[in-house]
C-alpha cells in the first residue's frame, strides 16, 4: 500500500513504520494519523511480520498534533478529527504483534501518547518527554489514557497539569520507557530487542499480548479467569508443545505458527 506521511519497510520478521513529516517534527495531521493507523493494521495482518517498530524521521520523534488544523470546525468535526488523531492508540492495543517505540530528541503531547501506547520503548540519551498541551490552553486528554495505565494517577496528573518536560532518565525511572541508549546506538538496540521478540513463539507472544490487554482493566478474579482460559488455549497449540520439547531436549525450537 502507498502511504503519504509514513514510510513502511520490512526486514526479516520486523516491520518498521517511520513517521515522515520531519519538517514539522512529525506532528500529527490527518494524513499522518490515517497512515499510521493503516500501517499498523497492515503489518498486524502481514503473516511474515512478528514485531513492529515506530520511529520518527529527522530531528525528533514527534511533537504532538499539528495545531494549525485546529480552527474552523464544528463540535462534531472536532470530535471526528480528534478521534482520528488517536485511533492508532486503540489499534495498538488490539494488535496481536508487539509494538516498540524507538524515540529520539523529543516526544511530547501525541508523541508521548505514542510512547505510552506502545508495548515497549527504547529512547536515545537526551530525549525529552512531556504532556505539554496544557501550555497552549488545551489538554492531553487522549495521551492521558495510556499514560494513566503506564504510570498511575499521581504521576500522570503531574505531567498533564504542569505540562513540564522530563528527561529520559526520569522517564525510565517512572516506567514510561524501558531503556536509554546512546543516540548512535538507538537503531541497533531497537533492532536487537525486536529480533529477540521475533525469535519467540509468534503464537505465544501474540496470544499473550492480547490476553494482557483484555485482563488489564478487569477485576482481579476475572483477570485470572480470562488469563486461565487464554493459557489453556495456548497449551493446545503445536508451538507450545514444540517449545517445551525443545527446552527439555536442549535444542532450538522450530515454530510452526499453529
Amino acid at each position: 500500500m502507498n502511504y503519504e506521511a509514513v514510510l513502511v519497510e520490512k526486514t526479516g520478521h520486523i516491520g518498521i513504520i517511520t513517521l515522515n513529516r520531519p519538517e514539522n517534527l512529525n506532528t500529527f495531521d490527518v494524513p499522518l494519523a490515517s497512515d499510521l493507523n493503516q500501517a499498523l493494521k497492515d503489518l498486524d495482518a502481514d503473516e511474515e511480520t512478528r514485531v513492529v517498530i515506530i520511529r520518527g524521521a529527522g530531528n525528533g520523534f514527534c511533537a504532538g498534533i499539528d495545531v494549525s488544523g485546529l480552527e474552523g470546525k464544528s463540535p462534531l468535526q472536532y470530535y471526528e478529527w480528534i478521534t482520528l488523531m488517536e485511533e492508532w492508540a486503540i489499534t495498538i492495543s488490539r494488535m496481536k504483534k508487539p509494538v516498540i517505540a524507538s524515540v529520539h530528541k523529543i516526544a511530547v503531547a501525541n508523541g508521548i501518547g505514542v510512547v505510552a501506547s506502545s508495548d515497549l520503548c527504547i529512547a536515545a540519551e537526551g530525549t525529552k518527554f512531556g504532556a505539554t498541551a496544557v501550555n497552549v490552553g488545551l489538554f492531553c486528554m487522549g495521551p492521558a489514557v495510556p499514560l494513566s495505565r503506564s504510570l498511575g494517577r499521581k504521576k500522570t496528573l503531574e505531567l498533564l497539569l504542569t505540562g513540564d518536560m522530563i528527561d529520559a532518565v526520569e522517564a525510565e525511572r517512572i516506567g514510561l520507557i524501558n531503556k536509554i541508549v546512546p543516540m548512535d546506538k538507538l537503531e541497533e538496540e531497537t533492532m536487537e530487542l525486536a529480533r529477540k521478540l521475533a525469535a519467540k513463539s509468534p503464537l505465544g507472544v501474540q496470544l499473550g499480548k492480547q490476553s494482557f490487554y483484555k485482563m488489564a482493566d478487569l477485576p482481579y478474579e476475572k483477570a485470572f479467569e480470562l488469563t486461565g482460559n487464554q493459557f489453556a488455549i495456548l497449551c493446545t497449540t503445536e508451538d507450545a508443545h514444540e517449545g517445551v520439547d525443545a527446552f527439555l531436549n536442549k535444542r532450538q525450537a522450530e515454530w510452526k505458527l499453529k
